[in-house]
């Protein structure tokens, strides 16, 4: 099974749904990815359709968006 990609940018919101979303799915089936501390996946994740974080990435290509943290815009200052 291919990974989910979990993207956020370590602010309050981010963080309390990596809490719920990772332990859901299985962390095993999750790779988590800080876009505030690894700024060169940003374009990736944009790509991807991410719009803003907290975002899930499905193996089958959904962008899931999970409450609103911050925008794209607000990540690459």
């Amino acid at each position: 099974m291919a990974k989910s990609v979990f993207y956020h940018a370590g602010c309050p919101v981010c963080v309390s749904a990596e809490q719920e979303i990772v332990p859901l799915i299985g962390s095993q089936n999750v790779e988590v990815v800080h876009l505030g501390e690894q700024k060169n996946r940003i374009a990736e994740a944009e790509a991807k359709g991410v719009k803003s974080v907290p975002a899930l990435l499905t193996p089958t290509g959904n962008v899931l968006h999970l409450n609103f943290g911050a925008s794209m815009a607000d990540l690459r200052g």
